[in-house]
């Protein structure tokens, strides 16, 4: 269940300024989650704040990025009428939105949670947690009633919570999941963490083409040589149409981040070459798109410390 309150707008900040997220609700009901979910977002994320702090922020430059602060009864200056005026404070410092984000949670999932874990509840260490839990809820109940979006995570796996966060604050139109591009050679094996990994060896290969093997797969007449090859089109058009529908598969999923792999013989031409169009591409279509090309990279390195050691 989330219930939005009508006192602060659900939209990007007036005047070019930044949201700025309050996040907390009973230990167990899924914060860590929403905070991390936050970060993945593209928000500045700082978790378990001491709110005696929060003034400094206030003063601070202004942001960046969205702003997420996570709160929750271990801070050791904790109390409701201190994070709502905190949002009061923030709101009036940065001029922005200051959502209160709060996650409910029923008793007997919270239990399960505290039994399964075999965690002491933070409010009753040496006490049963239905006691901590009791007092928590008392504790929080100021804030609660202030909350401008209040999310029960009784029933949601974290999967859901993270799709029930990023629904509220993904930025207006924006996709947050990131994709790197990185070329590599073979002979060197594939990069760790990728998770696709195109073969581009079936290509003509500009290494045998005297004029062109100095050069990089940056280079215009590389690049053109590459593309020239009548295999190229029909696959760098599959090649987009797979990532078209993995894409906002992966988004819809709660992944932030896709690294692609283009490998070739010596990481130098063709898969530089597929590289750059395909980032090109998808940056394009309104993907937020990095790129390596390793080899390239590492041998520029070897020409640094070479020239160094001259």
């Amino acid at each position: 269940m989330t219930r939005p309150l009508a006192h602060l707008p659900r939209s990007a900040a007036p005047d070019g300024g930044h949201r700025i997220a309050l996040v907390t609700g009973p230990s167990g009901a899924g914060r860590s989650t929403a905070v991390r979910a936050l970060e993945d977002l593209g928000y500045e994320v700082i978790d378990n704040l001491p709110l005696s702090f929060l003034p400094r922020l206030a003063k601070g430059p202004p942001l960046e990025r969205p702003l997420a602060l996570g709160f929750d009864v271990r801070n050791r200056d904790f109390s409701a009428g201190a994070l709502i005026r905190a949002q009061e404070q923030l709101a009036t410092a940065f001029g922005a939105p200051v959502e209160i984000l709060f996650l409910e949670c029923s008793d007997e999932v919270l239990l399960r949670r505290y039994s399964e874990t075999r965690r002491p509840h933070p409010l009753a260490p040496d006490d049963a947690p239905a006691t901590g839990i009791a007092a928590e809820r008392a504790l929080l109940a100021p804030v609660r009633e202030r909350a401008d979006i209040l999310v029960d995570t009784t029933a949601l796996s974290p999967h859901e919570l993270r799709a029930e966060v990023a629904r509220w604050f993904a930025p207006p139109g924006g996709r947050p999941l990131t994709v790197s591009i990185e070329s590599f050679s073979y002979k060197r094996g594939l990069p760790p963490g990728l998770d696709l990994v195109m073969d581009c060896r079936f290509l003509r290969n500009p290494h045998w083409e005297a004029a062109l093997r100095p050069h990089d797969g940056r280079d215009a007449a590389v690049a053109t040589y590459v593309e020239a090859d009548p295999r190229y089109e029909a696959f760098f058009q599959r090649l987009m149409d797979l990532l078209g529908l993995l894409l906002p598969a992966y988004r819809d999923e709660g992944k932030s981040h896709l690294a692609v792999g283009l490998g070739c013989t010596g990481g130098q031409h063709r898969s530089v070459t597929v590289a750059e169009r395909l980032a090109e591409a998808l940056a394009k279509e309104g993907w937020r798109v990095s790129k390596r090309h390793r080899e390239l990279e590492r041998r520029a390195e070897v020409g640094v410390g070479m020239a160094r050691g001259q």
